[in-house]
């Protein structure tokens, strides 16, 4: 296959920064023949010239020891580069890093030496996967772009709706752009109060969440007539029905224009759409004797237009960040996620030797659900299970849907009685849950497999997911609807030492 690719193919480059011989051996053996590794001794490192060149390096391998080496200008140079994905390289002697602070760094992730060619191709898997979601929001970003300069020949309204496009595609968090869109819009009509309404369905479902966003903190009477306005807005505007809805604040002060009503003024609601689909609305609270030119309108509403595809680029990121390692049904973690962590928590457990535990969680008798109710009611079971996991466990647990009606459950420094008794909550917490379906009141229960690492290190990263799975099916066997502790001939309680 090597062989078939042309020579005038220009291999993409990479940077090294510091790297010593065998890493960069490593890393070009990793990578393959597609790739150029351009590596810098620490003492040459790339300069302000370098930084700036046209032909930008599509990924940069920093050792840790060289990147704190940095003056913070330095590093902030090296953050500033966009179209780089920076990955980090950690000796075994290094302390670790929590990933919060690594992407904190301007790190895409952090691997530890030595590099094998399956790091090295799952870094770069993951870096062009990372590029290609960046290119997709930038090409959007682009178009809008393109429309703004074709705008800017026109007149003053024109140069006025440059400044929307510009104060829209400054960022990708709906609350900046929200608050953006209020400066800008109030240029051309007294804007006092901007508020807004996004919804999405369900998958497989006909059911949306609300998102409302409002300009601050309102006293509660103003805040609910503006929940109540946006509500039935949404209701009108194609929403459908409605599971609930959370408020959003794009300032948090409290301020005196923020006491206005829907009905302090001429209120103009008007739908934000992408396609032929209605995604959200605006409310626009203005002063009421203020009238518009028909020019006016008709900028005014391309400037809504502008805004509401910046809004929707807005969502869509936001939407894909929370795919990349969310299940889509639950919204608990997916089962990449889970696998991700499971080696790295593995990994500690063999250094600081602490304490590691999983759950394996399978409904029982699940397919009857779905085929007694349909699989409507079955997605609403499975949603009700993840916030029960989500309930039940801390921050620093994690808890993911493994497969179907299949969850599990890692807790790092939790003992294995310590386990039985979260997994005994957890299967009280499932069985005692009423399940609401058209107008069909049913329960399910859980069976729960509960394994943990003690005395010497297990032979493999699959071994504590073995366990787990053994004890799910001897729970499954003994009854189901119970908790087993892998290694527990029959009881499903653990002894107590």
């Amino acid at each position: 296959m090597a062989k078939m690719i042309k020579r005038s193919r220009r291999p993409e480059l990479m940077w090294g920064l510091g790297l010593d011989k065998t890493l960069a051996q490593q890393i070009e053996k990793g990578v393959g023949p597609g790739f150029h590794l351009r590596n810098y001794p620490a003492d040459s490192l790339p300069n302000d010239r370098d930084l700036t060149h046209d032909e930008k390096p599509s990924a940069a391998w920093i050792p840790w020891s060289v990147w704190t080496s940095f003056p913070e200008f330095r590093r902030e140079a090296y953050r500033n580069q966009d179209s780089t994905q920076r990955i980090l390289i950690q000796d075994h002697g290094d302390t670790d890093l929590e990933m919060e602070q690594v992407l904190a760094e301007g790190f895409l992730t952090v691997v530890r030496t030595p590099l094998t060619r399956p790091k090295i191709q799952d870094v770069m898997f993951r870096a062009k996967e990372v590029t290609s979601m960046y290119s997709d929001i930038y090409r959007m970003t682009e178009e809008i772009m393109l429309e703004r300069e074709l705008l800017s020949r026109k007149t003053d309204q024109l140069l006025f709706l440059n400044r929307i496009l510009a104060s829209a595609t400054e960022s990708l968090e709906a609350t900046t752009i929200l608050a953006n869109a209020k400066e800008t819009l109030s240029l051309v009509l007294p804007v006092k109060v901007l508020n807004a309404a996004f919804w999405n369905r369900q998958q497989a479902s006909e059911v949306a969440d609300v998102e409302i966003f409002l300009n601050g903190k309102m006293p509660p009477a103003t805040e609910s007539a503006w929940v109540e306005h946006l509500m039935a807005s949404a209701s009108t505007m194609g929403s459908g029905p409605v599971n609930g809805f959370q408020v959003v604040h794009t300032d948090p002060a409290r301020r005196p224009e923020y006491a206005h009503k829907p009905d302090d003024g001429r209120l103009v609601t008007m739908p934000l759409t992408a396609g032929n689909e209605t995604f959200g609305c605006l409310a626009l609270l203005c002063e009421p004797g203020h009238r518009l030119g028909k020019d006016q309108v008709e900028t005014f509403r391309s400037a809504i237009n502008h805004i509401g595809l910046a809004l929707r680029n807005a969502l869509t990121f936001k939407e894909v960040k929370l795919r990349a390692d969310r299940d889509g049904l639950t919204r608990i973690y997916n089962r990449h996620s889970f696998e991700e962590r499971l080696v790295y928590e593995i990994k500690r457990r063999r250094r600081y030797n602490h304490d590691l535990s999983l759950l394996m969680v399978d409904l029982d008798h699940f397919k009857s659900v779905n085929d007694t109710y349909g699989h409507k009611a079955g997605d609403m079971v499975l949603q009700k299970v993840g916030e029960i996991l989500t309930k039940t466990f801390r921050t620093t647990d994690l808890a993911a849907r493994y497969g179907g009606e299949e969850f599990v459950v890692l807790l790092p420094h939790t003992s294995e009685e310590a386990a039985w008794k979260l997994a005994e909550r957890v299967r009280e917490n499932v069985e005692s849950c009423k399940f609401s379906f058209e107008d069909n009141v049913f329960t399910v229960t859980a069976s729960i497999g509960v394994a943990s690492v003690e005395g010497g290190a297990l032979t493999s990263d699959d071994d504590l997911i073995i366990k787990a799975d053994k004890a799910l099916y001897q729970a499954k066997n003994n009854g189901r609807n119970m908790v087993v502790v892998s290694g527990q001939p029959s009881s499903s309680q653990p002894a107590v030492q």
